[in-house]
């Protein structure tokens, strides 16, 4: 939301920010939003909220919601610091995270080390079910976080895609891992670790550009609209990917639809044109058609 400053003329842009997650898995396209965690600055706190901070209230939460579960935290390559992995640790959950030679330098230094010492384990292998496609990976366990906190201990490992097709790497990540990373894993652990861009692409992708109009200026209002908002929308999104999964009638309606923003067009005129008892009626009438009948005038003034 932009505004205009009455004193100075300057436009003024609020703006409201977020921590989301999705369960995810690399054989699904599907994924499971959570409920978002809100990053601002609260009554009587003296300073700003920020995303750290948001997440230690995530886990908290995700702790407590969902206690039996044993989840493997997948992040990107801000989240690979101390007091994060030592949340992740209390919380008892396993982590993937994405580490990058210009943020973790000293992590990167220590594996070159041990490479040019002959301590890391370097192999490839060609993919039997995609040919065409070699997979490299260099894998060090015990590993010293960084500089600052040698005390944390990680298993790191590094991968290459090459096609042959196309003569050049086509992919390349490196993660750290509480999980021991070894020759039989570590192709497990990197689609676990690639999983984490469908938290992006189909999660954030989705609501932004498939008529969930998650970025959308609703208004901020005076208390919790916007956060109403973002929370109805998630919702909103769990119960279509959850029909995604589950329901064969939806699969078989967004599949002739062709896009999910042009489904839910025919959706809303369904919805505000024609008397329909449940979703399932929307869904047939998209899916197999229906004849389309004039309307009754209630009161004719003619």
């Amino acid at each position: 939301m932009e505004k205009k400053c009455k004193k100075t003329g300057e436009t003024i842009s609020y703006y409201l920010q977020m921590l989301g997650a999705s369960i995810v898995h690399p054989d699904f396209k599907e994924v499971i939003p959570l409920c978002p965690e809100m990053i601002k600055k609260k009554d009587g706190d003296n300073k700003n909220d920020c995303e750290r901070n948001a997440a230690k209230r995530y886990l908290d939460k995700l702790k407590q919601d969902f206690p039996n579960l044993k989840f493997i935290i997948n992040e990107d390559g801000l989240s690979p610091n101390a007091p994060h992995i030592r949340e992740i640790e209390k919380h008892k959950y396993h982590y993937i995270l994405v580490v990058k030679p210009g943020d973790h330098k000293f992590l990167f230094d220590f594996v070159e080390e041990a490479a040019k010492k002959g301590q890391v384990e370097e192999f490839s292998f060609k993919d039997e079910t995609n040919h065409g496609i070699t997979h490299y990976f260099r894998i060090l366990n015990n590993v010293p976080l960084n500089k600052s906190n040698q005390d944390i201990k990680v298993n790191f490992f590094e991968y290459w895609e090459y096609s042959e097709k196309k003569s050049e790497v086509t992919y390349h990540c490196s993660w750290i891992t509480d999980f021991v990373v070894k020759k039989n894993n570590c192709h497990t652990l990197m689609r676990g670790g690639r999983a984490r861009s469908k938290v992006e692409n189909e999660t954030f992708n989705t609501l932004k550009n498939q008529g969930y109009q998650l970025e959308h200026n609703f208004g901020l209002g005076e208390k919790y609209l916007a956060e109403s908002f973002i929370v109805t929308m998630v919702l909103a999104f769990l119960v279509d990917q959850i029909q995604q999964l589950c329901c064969q009638l939806f699969r078989a309606t967004w599949e002739k639809v062709g896009s999910k923003k042009a489904l839910w067009e025919k959706v809303r005129s369904l919805f505000f044109s024609y008397k329909m008892d449940s979703m399932e009626m929307i869904y047939k009438a998209i899916l197999y058609g229906f004849e389309r009948g004039y309307p009754k005038i209630k009161c004719d003034t003619s």
